[in-house]
């Protein structure tokens, strides 16, 4: 598949995306340097979230709408405060996706209601990502889908059957470039809870493309899944945690996302196939083996024994493995202390 002139797939490095989220801390400048620094990092997206407090949720900051979760970042927090707080403001979009654009870099989003989607199609985005939480929205998906361009899901929380609904909800719309992402809604989320075996598997479930959508801290995660054939890694994105943020605490900084991209792409080209065997720059390495090497100068009518055979490096006499079938043969010519041996010196 491909995102504008960009293919995607298990022949390529994998594809690394920048999530800036709201990370921004609500400054313009501030988003355009995050822009700036992605692009210098090797990232070849940066990817924001279109949504205002309003499309997401109610203003009302008593029960189901107050974050209670003990483990949440957010705990205690309204929801449209939360958002109020995160969202990055529509009239920023076309400065950042130019600035994106300046560098090379795919700039896209995460649109929230279709609302979202119509003012994308404005910017002509090359992609939509449609988020975790979004996968059971399945009108959001369908609006997505029918712009017929290239679609991303993350599947957090999501089971089989809601993928399936996804899918094929995305598919009967026109979508024809799809990439599912392995995801664990837990922010940060936890290695021993990423799975990441689960991404072959929906490869072959859904015949797609495959990605890891990472919250987990640092890139160890996000390097395993490339060896399960993630093709795409999505990885929050801040210049310093320090400086804070609604997503700050399991962002990448610059340095780091230099590192995954870097890393990522050595550890697609260590994939390799099925191989066995010496390759061709392991040739002369062969000749550092150990081989059967006579270690005392002998005589012809000598007897090899296991003080004058030994098996040594380098490589170049018999294999060990005929060392016990030339124990009490006779040397049949006068050789040298460290002659490799071989059968025509033998009786």
């Amino acid at each position: 598949m491909q995102i504008s002139n960009q293919v995607i797939g298990i022949e390529q490095p994998p594809y690394i995306i920048a999530e800036m989220s709201g990370n921004h801390n609500q400054s313009l400048e501030r988003a355009l340097a995050i822009v700036d620094a992605a692009a210098k990092a090797g990232a070849h997206a940066i990817k924001l979230q279109t949504y205002t407090a309003d499309t997401m949720t109610l203003d009302i900051a008593e029960g189901e709408f107050v974050i209670n979760d003990a483990k949440s970042l957010w705990k205690g927090q309204a929801l449209h405060s939360l958002y109020q707080q995160a969202y990055t403001p529509w009239e920023w979009h076309k400065s950042i996706m130019d600035r994106a654009r300046e560098h090379g870099l795919h700039c896209f989003s995460s649109p929230f209601d279709e609302t979202a989607v119509d003012f994308l199609e404005t910017l002509n985005v090359p992609c939509y990502k449609i988020a975790s939480f979004e996968c059971v929205d399945l009108p959001l998906i369908r609006k997505a889908a029918s712009t017929g361009k290239p679609l991303l899901i993350s599947t957090g929380m999501a089971t089989i059957s809601e993928i399936a609904e996804a899918v094929d909800t995305a598919r009967l719309a026109g979508c024809k470039d799809l990439v599912l992402f392995k995801c664990t809604s837990t922010y940060p989320a936890s290695p021993e809870n990423t799975n990441l075996r689960t991404i072959a598997h929906m490869r072959e479930l859904f015949g797609c493309e495959v990605g890891l959508s990472d919250h987990t801290l640092g890139i160890g995660a996000a390097l395993a899944a490339v060896a399960f054939g993630a093709t795409v890694i999505e990885k929050h994105f801040t210049l310093s945690r320090a400086d804070g943020g609604v997503d700050s605490a399991f962002s990448l900084e610059p340095d780091e996302l230099s590192s995954l991209v870097l890393e990522s792409e050595r550890a697609w080209q260590a994939l390799g196939s099925v191989q066995y065997g010496s390759t061709v720059f392991e040739e002369k390495a062969r000749l550092r083996r150990r081989s059967l090497y006579i270690v005392e100068d002998l005589k012809a009518g000598d007897v090899l024994t296991s003080r004058n055979l030994r098996s040594i490096r380098p490589g170049y006499g018999l294999p060990p493995k005929f060392y016990d079938v030339l124990l009490g043969r006779k040397i049949a010519k006068t050789v040298k202390k460290g002659t490799p041996l071989t059968w025509a010196i033998v009786q």
